[in-house]
């Protein structure tokens, strides 16, 4: 990989087409964790930033949230965006800090505990199934992400809401607009604010599921979340919005990404999918490094609540630090070898889900989806292999795979 100028490499931090090419995208990260691994970024559109690229000092971040906290810039948008979000109001639990955080998160955490994951692990394991089913019913060549990855998580994550099924179709819709409004084929086709308009359109649809909810409540998290009150009074309305729209679509796409882009993997390090097919109690090791390997939350932002120092570096009050998760899940510093894709590498300490009190709260779904679905993928696979070029999401946020085409047979 060549070597950009530190400018260079520290503005594609805010390019969303530089993570649609990795060579392009890591080449940058790798000149930054060497050169500059806390670099100042002022890029055109954006408010300034300071990114963080190296493992060590993403976990010194995390470890201290009453430092540098969520709130108001949890995610990179561009300044419009920023300005547009604050003016809904959405508040969902990437934009609280503790205690609000802490309060508002338990109200779903009993649905994505330990027993929890239990108790889905028979239906996910059918599910599963079906959609290995469903990939050799397409005949033995197929656009696995359009065809395949993209609804069997989410078929799983809007059961768990409590969305029928007639109304899976929209909500793919509106998550992959509002992932997907940095890429021109997934954005929607009005000019302009489409992030927003995507937004508004979900947050209509989850207000009528949430009066449904009220009115005759029933045994899904949809249900918590219309019915669930924080000393004493309910959640207010956009609180209630926000909280449906980020389960939404926090656990679809992020799992989407990690499923194409680890089946992607594994065919084009064969001596790896061989490993893992001889081997299948490999399999929790294996899920750890596809999500090391795709890191599909690419980044989340903090605030510094005072001055602080960030490795040499001081960090005024009120600067805003992108965490680059997609840069330390390839340090050199933390890991054996990064670029090398090793179902059996150990320890894998990576930082996709985040870290500290705000670790993924998803983590162990997105585990068991990936390691079941490759558990029943891999046993009837006799051969696999790309039949066209793999392409990326252009995203500043959440991404992977929008394309992957394959040729397989499978028993």
């Amino acid at each position: 990989m060549s070597m950009p100028t530190v400018d260079d490499a520290a503005n594609v931090l805010a390019d969303p087409t530089a993570y649609a090419d990795e060579p392009r995208l890591h080449a940058a990260l790798t000149a930054l964790r060497a050169r500059r691994p806390v670099a100042r970024v002022e890029a055109p559109g954006y408010q300034p930033f300071w990114a963080i690229t190296r493992h060590a000092d993403v976990l010194a971040v995390e470890r201290t949230d009453r430092v540098f906290t969520n709130w108001p810039r949890p995610v990179l948008m561009t300044a419009r965006s920023d300005e547009m979000q604050a003016a809904i109001g959405i508040r969902t639990l990437i934009h609280m800090d503790d205690p609000q955080h802490r309060v508002v998160r338990a109200i779903a955490a009993d649905w994505f505990s330990p027993r929890a994951m239990k108790a889905m692990g028979e239906r996910i394991d059918e599910l599963a199934r079906h959609y290995v089913d469903r990939m050799r019913d397409t005949g033995g060549e197929c656009d696995f992400v359009r065809e395949v990855a993209v609804n069997y998580p989410l078929y799983v994550i809007m059961s768990l809401l409590g969305v029928p099924e007639s109304d899976f179709p929209l909500m793919l819709k509106l998550t992959q607009e509002l992932v997907g409004s940095d890429d021109d084929e997934l954005k929607r086709a009005t000019p302009s604010d489409e992030t927003a308009s995507a937004l508004l359109e979900m947050f209509a649809y989850f207000k009528d599921l949430t009066d449904s909810r009220r009115a005759n409540p029933t045994e899904d998290l949809a249900s918590s979340i219309a019915n669930a009150t924080v000393d004493g009074e309910p959640l207010s309305d956009i609180d209630t919005m926000s909280y449906y729209a980020i389960i939404a679509t926090a656990g679809h796409d992020t799992t989407t990404s990690s499923i194409s882009g680890g089946l992607r993997a594994l065919v084009e390090h064969p001596g790896q999918l061989r490993r893992l097919r001889a081997d299948p109690g490999l399999m929790p090791r294996a899920t750890e490094e596809i999500i090391r390997w795709v890191t599909p939350v690419k980044a989340f932002m903090r605030t510094a609540a005072r001055d602080t120092v960030v490795g040499d570096v001081t960090i005024p009050e009120g600067d805003s630090l992108l965490l680059s998760y997609v840069s330390a899940n390839r340090d050199e510093d933390a890991f054996k070898d990064p670029f090398r894709f090793d179902i059996e590498r150990e320890p894998n300490k990576h930082v996709a889900f985040g870290f500290g009190v705000h670790f993924c709260l998803g983590a162990g779904l997105a585990r068991m989806e990936i390691g079941k679905f490759f558990d029943r993928l891999l046993p009837r696979l006799r051969s696999i292999e790309l039949a066209g070029e793999p392409e990326l999401t252009a995203t500043t946020f959440v991404g992977g795979l929008k394309h992957l085409p394959i040729r397989f047979e499978l028993d």
